[in-house]
């Protein structure tokens, strides 16, 4: 999660002219750009920009919310309290790996848009100091 927070907030520092991403499309390492992948990294940084916050709100609510008929009758509920737990648990297992996995492809996609943006700027910075005689 934290590797996920750093990737946002060093793209938001660095990338200071988002524009510059249009018409970019991001390619993996090694491999030619894919053919299902018609987004260019400026709507990839916007769609991650807009994924922040709601990760954010969704860490600082996750706190509010209390399991819904917690105070029922214990006598009743205590002979299927264990098999409930066990699969409340393996859920909750389930749930997080995948959240995991989210993370760290948006923690990938993140760093790969900031990765490339510096290459743009590289790129412009090189064709700036060359005399255009």
């Amino acid at each position: 999660m934290e590797q996920y927070f750093s990737a946002t907030q060093k793209m938001e520092q660095e990338v200071m002219f988002p524009s510059l991403l249009r018409g970019v499309f991001p390619q993996e390492e090694g491999a030619a750009p894919a053919a299902e992948s018609r987004t260019d990294l400026y709507e990839r940084y916007q769609l991650l920009k807009a994924i922040k916050p709601m990760v954010e709100k969704g860490l600082a609510s996750g706190g509010d919310q209390s399991p819904s008929g917690a105070d029922t009758d214990g006598d009743t509920s205590l002979d299927s309290s264990g098999a409930e737990d066990a699969q409340l648990e393996e859920r909750l297992s389930q749930h997080l790996t995948g959240l995991q996995q989210v993370l760290t492809h948006l923690t990938r996609d993140t760093n790969a848009l900031t990765r490339r943006y510096s290459q743009i700027l590289e790129q412009i910075n090189l064709s700036e100091g060359q005399p255009s005689w």
